[in-house]
Order: C-alpha cells, then sequence, then structure tokens
C-alpha cells in the first residue's frame, strides 16, 4: 500500500502479530524497540488561547503518543521513539487487531482515574491499575485502505477518520471545536485538565517536524527533564530523597531544579532500582549545582516528567512535582524548558515595598540581590522569595502582606494546627491565576519541617503530610505560595478520632448571606435542643461553619451520623431553602449543609486561615450574637483581624477544649 514515509535504517519483518502475553508495567522495560517507524508530527509552544476560525482545537491528552500501524499482515502500536507499546498496554493493541481495514492512526493512550480523566503516573503503573480505563484517543489518521492522506488537509482527514474508526471503548474518536479556541480552554481548566492543541484545520501531516500549524497551550506547566542524581533520603523516607533534574544543551548538562514530591513507596523502590545501575563518580553537570544533603550522581540517561508552578529567570523549576518516567523520549530530546516565557513581574505598590521591609525588621534576615529574604525564626532559615508578587490584582495586596498577616497572628491560629496534617492549597501566581493541591511536600521541605507519612485510599499511595507545628514552618507554606491552610480534623495523636465535628453551610449562586445566617440559627436552635456547645466562624469565602467540641471522644464513624441528624432536622425545618442532597444537579439552587466534612483526611479552611477569594477576607470566629442579618464574610480581612482578636479575645478556644455528650445530646432529641 502506499504508505507515509517512515524513519530509520531497517524494516522489521511483516508477520502476523502472536498472541499478546500477560500484561507487563512499563517499569519491566523488557520491550521491542523498532528501528523503521513513523516519526509523528509534533506541536510548538503557545502562550495563550485564541479564536480563529482557520483553527480546530483538541484535548491534549495527558498520555503517551502512539502511532498504531494497522495492516494487512502485521499490527504495530508503538512511541514516538519507536518503543513498542503492544506488550505494555495489550487491551488496546488487541482492540486494534479487530479493525479490518488497514489504516495509520495517529492519537495518545492514556489510562483515566475513577473521575474519569487522564492520570499520566497510573498509565507509567498501568500493571498495578488494569481497573482502570485505558483509552487510545485517535485524533488523526495518516493512511486508509492503502492510499496516502498525509498530504489531505487536517479537516478531510479527521472526517475520514471519524467516518471509518469503528466504535470502541477502548479506541475513541478524539474530537474537536472549530474556531472557538478561548471558551474550549477556558472550560479544560474548568475541569483541570492539561490544555487545548490548536491544528491549522488545513494543514498538511508533515512527518517528524515540529511546525507551527499545530500548537500546544498549556494549562498546567510540565516538563521532560533528564535525571542527573538523587539525595539521601530523610525522615520516614526509603531509597532516596529528591531528584537532580537536567536538560541537555549541545553536549552540555543544564541543571534546572529538583524534586522530592510525587512519588509512591513502589516508584521510589523501583527506580531507585533503575538508578542503581547508572550510578557514576562525578556530577554529569557542566557547571556546581546548589545541594544542601549528600547526592549520588549518575548518567544522564532517565527522562522523567514533572509538573512546576513556574520558573524563574535563571530557568529553574519552582515547586516541581514528579509524574512519572518517559520510556518515549531520550535524553538527546530533552533540549528546552516547556514554558514560553517568564510571567511579567507585578506590579509593586508601596503597600508591598513597606510590608516587605517591616517583615524583614521583624527578625535577623539576609537579602539578595534579587530582594527576596531570609528570615531566622526559631534559630530555622526561612526563605522568602517574591514578596511584592500582587496576590489579589483588585486590592494590592501581595505576598509579602500574606506573610505578614500570618507572622502577625500565628500565636492564635498556631494551636489550631498543631500535629494536624496539611492539605496544602497553593495559589503561587495569585487569586486570579489557578490553584492547587499539593499534599505529598515533606520530601522537598527543609529538614525542621515536621511531617507524617500516611496512606491515602483516593491516591493509593503513601503522602508525606506536613504538620504545622511552629511559626517557621507556618512561613515556610505561605512562601510556597498556601494562602489558605487547611488542616484535618484530627491530630496524629488520634487520627481515627476528630477534635470537633462541623457543619458547613455552604451556599450555591442563588443565595443571599441573609439566607446563609438564617440557617446558621436554625442548626444552632437544633444543637441548642440538644444540648450541644457550638462555636461559629465565617468560611471566609461565602459560608458559615458551625463546630461542636469533641475533643477526640468518638470516632468519625460516629460523629458522622449525629452530624447527619442535626442536617436533617434543619432541611426539615427550611425545606425550600435547605438540603442535603449532594448532587449539585438535584439541589436545585438551595443552600447545602454539608455533614459529610466529618470523614477522616477531610479538610477545611483552619480558622483565621486567609482565603483566596476577592477582598483577602479572613475564616473568622463570631459570637453567636453577631450571626444576624446584615453581617458578611468581607467584613473581615487581613487588614483588621489583628485588631478584632486583639479586642475580643479568641472566640474559638472553646472547641479545643470543650466536650460534648453526644449519646445524651441523642436522647435529648428524641
Amino acid at each position: 500500500m502506499a504508505s507515509p514515509k517512515t524513519q530509520g535504517t531497517r524494516s522489521t519483518p511483516g508477520a502476523k502479530r502472536a498472541p499478546q502475553p500477560a500484561v507487563r508495567s512499563v517499569r519491566g522495560g523488557r520491550n521491542e524497540k523498532f528501528e523503521h517507524v513513523i516519526t509523528p508530527m509534533l506541536t510548538q509552544l503557545h502562550d495563550a488561547a485564541f479564536d480563529d476560525n482557520d483553527w480546530i482545537f483538541e484535548m491534549k491528552w495527558d498520555g503517551y503518543r502512539a502511532i498504531a500501524e494497522v495492516l494487512p499482515k502485521r499490527l504495530r502500536l508503538y512511541s514516538r521513539n519507536g518503543l513498542s507499546f503492544a506488550n505494555l498496554y495489550p487491551a488496546v493493541a488487541d482492540e486494534l487487531t479487530r479493525i479490518k481495514k488497514s489504516m495509520i492512526l495517529d492519537g495518545e493512550i492514556v489510562v483515566l482515574d475513577k473521575d474519569h480523566r487522564p492520570s499520566f503516573q497510573k498509565l507509567q503503573q498501568y500493571a498495578d491499575n488494569q481497573h482502570l480505563q485505558i483509552v487510545y484517543y485517535v485524533f488523526d489518521c495518516l493512511a486508509y485502505d492503502g492510499k496516502d492522506l498525509t498530504t489531505l488537509p487536517l479537516l478531510e482527514r479527521k472526517k475520514i477518520l471519524k467516518k471509518v474508526l469503528p466504535k470502541s471503548d477502548i479506541i475513541r474518536y478524539s474530537d474537536h471545536v472549530e474556531g472557538s479556541g478561548v471558551a474550549f480552554f477556558n472550560k479544560v481548566v474548568e475541569m483541570n485538565m492539561e490544555g487545548i492543541i490548536a491544528k491549522r484545520a488545513d494543514s498538511v501531516y508533515s512527518i517528524g517536524r515540529r511546525t507551527p500549524d499545530w500548537l500546544k497551550i498549556k494549562h498546567h506547566n510540565t516538563q521532560e527533564a533528564i535525571i542527573a542524581g538523587y539525595t539521601a533520603p530523610r525522615g520516614g523516607r526509603q531509597y532516596f530523597g529528591a531528584l537532580l533534574l537536567g536538560i541537555r544543551s549541545g553536549k552540555t548538562l543544564t541543571y534546572i531544579g529538583h524534586t522530592g514530591t510525587g512519588f509512591s513507596d513502589t516508584m521510589l523502590r523501583e527506580l531507585h532500582a533503575k538508578l542503581q545501575r547508572i550510578k557514576r563518580d562525578t556530577s554529569p553537570f557542566a557547571t556546581r549545582v546548589p545541594v544542601n544533603a549528600s547526592v549520588t550522581w549518575v548518567d544522564p540517561k532517565l527522562v522523567c516528567e514533572v509538573k512546576f508552578s513556574e520558573a524563574t529567570d535563571d530557568g529553574i523549576m519552582r515547586h516541581p512535582v514528579y509524574l512519572g518516567l518517559r520510556i518515549d523520549k531520550s535524553a538527546s530530546e530533552t533540549t528546552t524548558m516547556d514554558i514560553t516565557a517568564k510571567r511579567p513581574a507585578a506590579k509593586k505598590t508601596r503597600a508591598a515595598k513597606g510590608t516587605a521591609k517591616k517583615t524583614a525588621r521583624k527578625s535577623a534576615n539576609e537579602v539578595n540581590a534579587n530582594g527576596d529574604t531570609t528570615l531566622t525564626i526559631n534559630r530555622h532559615k526561612v526563605s522568602l522569595t517574591n514578596l511584592d508578587k500582587v496576590y489579589w490584582p483588585a486590592d494590592g495586596y501581595t505576598k509579602g502582606d500574606l506573610i505578614q498577616y500570618y507572622i502577625s497572628i500565628y500565636k492564635y491560629i498556631l494551636p489550631y494546627l498543631k500535629n494536624r496534617p496539611q492539605s496544602l492549597k497553593r495559589n503561587p501566581n495569585g487569586i486570579d491565576k489557578p490553584g492547587f493541591f499539593h499534599k505529598d511536600a515533606g520530601g522537598e521541605a527543609p529538614s525542621w519541617v515536621k511531617s507524617i507519612p500516611l496512606y491515602s485510599e483516593s491516591a493509593d499511595k503513601d503522602i508525606d503530610y506536613i504538620l504545622c507545628n511552629d511559626a517557621a514552618t507556618l512561613t515556610y507554606l505561605n512562601n510556597l505560595g498556601c494562602i489558605e491552610i487547611n488542616p484535618w480534623n484530627s491530630t496524629t495523636k488520634n487520627l481515627d478520632n476528630p477534635d470537633y465535628l462541623i457543619m458547613d453551610i455552604d451556599p450555591s449562586d442563588n443565595n443571599t448571606f441573609d439566607e446563609v445566617i438564617e440557617t446558621a440559627q436554625v442548626i444552632k436552635s437544633v444543637l441548642d435542643k440538644a444540648g450541644a456547645t457550638s462555636y461559629c466562624k465565617t468560611s471566609g469565602a461565602s459560608g458559615l461553619h458551625i463546630y461542636v467540641p469533641l475533643h477526640a471522644a468518638y470516632t468519625y464513624e460516629q460523629v458522622r451520623p449525629f452530624a447527619e441528624i442535626v442536617a436533617i432536622l434543619t432541611e426539615q425545618q427550611l425545606p425550600d431553602l435547605t438540603t442535603t442532597e449532594r448532587s449539585l444537579k438535584k439541589r436545585k439552587g438551595r443552600i447545602y449543609i454539608d455533614h459529610l466534612q466529618n470523614k477522616r483526611g477531610q479538610t477545611l479552611a483552619s480558622v483565621y486561615s486567609v482565603r483566596p477569594v476577592p477582598g483577602a477576607s479572613v475564616s473568622t470566629p463570631l459570637d453567636w450574637k453577631e450571626v444576624k442579618k446584615g453581617l458578611h464574610p468581607s467584613d473581615f480581612t487581613i487588614k483588621n483581624v489583628l485588631k478584632r482578636i486583639e479586642k475580643k479575645g479568641d472566640l474559638f478556644g472553646g472547641v479545643l477544649k470543650g466536650r460534648v455528650n453526644l449519646e445524651k445530646c441523642l436522647t435529648r432529641l428524641r
């Protein structure tokens, strides 16, 4: 048949594909590599989404790019560098054998997690995740029924592809939108997906070339990086602490950062074993690399993928998180930072400069040429960077203002954080840019930051949770971009026993805050009838939180049914205003009384925590006399909460001291 030109030196003999063996994990590395392959057309990085009727826009999938040659006497499924995927992902290969017509396809192999989103880590560890759905999303057809299609316009190729591709749960057509790139990208951001691919609608398929006809527009910053070494483990971790990463510049290896997060125990063990085989005595970097621990150097052969928050002017990744090995990429290909440009410096304000200076005066410090500061807090050095970065554009509040607020109130917030695992909600680029949760942060934290490894069912791995036990750790977290501090309801002493019960009043966009207050008053009346002391605080956003002190006397399983009873009794009194229905569709614009926060691992914004919302509002405790119409969460911000505490004291203190008897409460409600 007339097929697209391939690259390589010799072809693999055409033969009928043998039955597939049992699945092997990607980590096995015992797979055929073809020499005579079709190298896919590649994309160029573009900085922003756009609208253009001459372009189409597709989803950017988070997986392995794969070419499928479905020919009369052979099936080949392989990566862009010729690695066979047939044994690694036999479900895909088997499904391709059911296609009767010959065709050559271009697409992406992904594994969908329990939320039906592509997960690169689940794909890499597919041998351990075969219960999850694997999909080959096909977005192009290079040849069909003996005809080369690469010179046809893209839309014609896709039209043919959609018509001839058999319907299957595993082999799926990757659809597109025409013209409306901005709206599509915004939807992708809302779904927290990787990004989009923009393609000129009339573009031909240029084998092996990276052209401006195909553009990738990212939501998440990701980077392919070469592993050059690893540091020694510390704390409770085994095998290694962090990976040192680089990219190629000719024959020179350039340092771009290090990562110590994102690893499961299995990944640590298996990657460590691979690294043992390529150890070396000297650094592969051309210049000295800044490290604060002993390093084992390795030959720069293995390529991994990381995600990161941003890159410095020197090309160093901030807060990179390990995603997995790129078995489909070689070190020689890893030559560029995959980010378009550094974000423009935020406009400096008088308030920002004043705050940075005030913060520096609070403690012994060192200031470098970039204006970054090192504070010494309780003999621990904490590096503060980009203090002038504007976090709240409409208000002019900066990262420095945030850090100064937490420094000023640390003695009030710490009792509610100590020995509680933290779920780190980070907004390192401000509240108008997407934030993300970063739980597994212990690996890259300073040695004096306490942490605890706990198994997470949702992540199916141990997560090294930070414990915010002192002012230095709190400041370290704030410097990571943690505007919001989210502790567990229980401490490390009694992880299965919460210190309090929580009723979370969560309004819809249709509700007023006066209606939230009315709901809180009814919940209080139910709790009063039960004889349960309760405390109220603003969420800092749009709702209210009501706490009942328990002093770890009950398990989560005992607490949650009581919370549900309170929610149901409240709904009975306010049936047109409130609901206990978890489904958004079934709430019908009513206020959701969330009793499900009473579960191990669930978190809410701590009392005195700032929220990443306009106005820099703070989750603030209230006297019940204040919970009346006219109150609003925006009344309490980083600019006035300290004065309020100094005047009224800590109104939430009883939450940690009191203890309600739930058995007696149930008896009273009956």
